[in-house]
């Protein structure tokens, strides 16, 4: 059996057959619900639709685009007139107000990075170790982070990677013995304070 069409030119050109077969073949199709010349009609009319949305569209594309022109036009004026106003009150932020601006803020100084929080080493084998932390929740933001390493229970601290990440994977760890591991948050302005600790045996 077939199906209806489902795309426009194809409903149109079913329309035609329709109707010059309804129009044609009056003995065989005597009283249809919808006469052919009805069918006729309404297709003119579906085309005469068609044919003003597709006429709106084009208006539409149209003003957007002229719409996107006038506003980047207008934007490089603002533009132009906003820097020859910073350069004329010298940044003044209380001139600038008058116009609807602001001056340059003060530069805010770079902090020190706050303590890096829940050091954990959830996965460990022989020789190696997976440490994963939070970053601080104050202070500057770090830059990398320092992971230090001792023997316990009282060892002195030493460098042992620096990470980028809040998680990092030292292989070539000594084994048969209990080690501390700690992360300290750096950046340009300093150093954080020691994370807390977590002991493996690896």
């Amino acid at each position: 059996m077939a199906q209806f069409p489902k795309h426009e030119a194809q409903i149109v050109a079913l329309a035609e057959s329709l109707k010059a077969g309804l129009m044609s073949n009056p003995a065989v199709f005597p009283a249809p619900p919808v006469m052919g010349i009805g069918i006729g009609i309404k297709r003119n009319q579906f085309l005469t639709a068609r044919n003003s949305a597709l006429s709106y569209a084009a208006t539409a594309e149209a003003a957007t685009t002229a719409k996107d022109a006038a506003l980047e036009a207008l934007t490089e004026a603002m533009k132009t007139d906003l820097r020859y106003a910073e350069n004329t009150v010298n940044f003044d932020d209380d001139q600038l107000k008058l116009i609807g601006w602001a001056g340059k803020k003060a530069p805010t100084p770079l902090a020190a990075p706050g303590q890096s929080r829940l050091l954990e080493a959830p996965k460990q084998g022989a020789g190696w170790v997976f440490l994963d932390w939070k970053a601080p929740d104050n202070g500057g933001k770090p830059s990398c982070y320092t992971v230090q390493r001792r023997y316990r229970p009282d060892g002195p601290w030493e460098t042992v990677a620096t990470a980028i990440l809040t998680e990092i994977t030292l292989v070539d760890q000594p084994t048969a013995a209990e080690l501390e591991y700690r992360v300290l948050a750096v950046n340009k302005a300093g150093t954080g304070p020691e994370s807390n600790t977590v002991m493996a045996v690896l």
